[in-house]
């Protein structure tokens, strides 16, 4: 038996005039109106910057699942993160309220000065998180690269803009 779908396709220019004339509506039912346009985002703020900081310092600790001895390490660790964001503001901020760059030179030169700033941070980090880490687990240590934004530490050199310790910076 051959099905012929024929029938159904003649119809077709038919059934979608209907719709768009809203024959197809029950009695006394309204055609669906657009949705409004959203309201513009409220503007991000310095406050909602310290929560989601908070917030991941937070989900971090709660992802490596610290152990009374390791929580004492922490402190030096959360400071260095929480140095190299207000840090990474501070950047932003700069290079938001400087006139544009005169040229191709004075563009390198800002990307040069940003990326010597961030590796002070991150040199800054891994000095303060060194005996942190030494107390941490196999386990423990497996958890972090993902969860700060590296993607792939077997990379042979990976991008430190990738981390979110310096997001705000972008």
């Amino acid at each position: 038996m051959r099905l012929s779908f024929a029938p159904a396709l003649a119809l077709a220019p038919a059934l979608a005039l209907a719709l768009t004339l809203g024959a197809a509506l029950p009695a006394g039912a309204q055609p669906a109106q657009p949705p409004a346009e959203m309201p513009p985002a409220a503007p991000y703020t310095a406050e909602d910057a310290a929560a989601i900081l908070d917030a991941r310092l937070a989900a971090l600790k709660t992802v490596l699942k610290l152990t009374p001895d390791q929580e004492k390490l922490w402190p030096p660790v959360e400071a260095a993160i929480r140095d190299a964001v207000k840090g990474a503001i501070a950047r932003r901020e700069a290079r938001l309220s400087a006139p544009p760059p005169a040229n191709a030179l004075a563009v390198l030169a800002l990307m040069a000065d940003s990326e010597e700033a961030r590796a002070k941070s991150l040199k800054a980090f891994v000095a303060a998180a060194t005996p942190f880490a030494a107390s941490l687990t196999q386990a423990q240590l497996h958890r972090i690269p993902a969860f700060i934004g590296l993607q792939d530490a077997s990379a042979q050199m990976p991008n430190s803009a990738q981390l979110w310790i310096f997001e705000e910076e972008e």
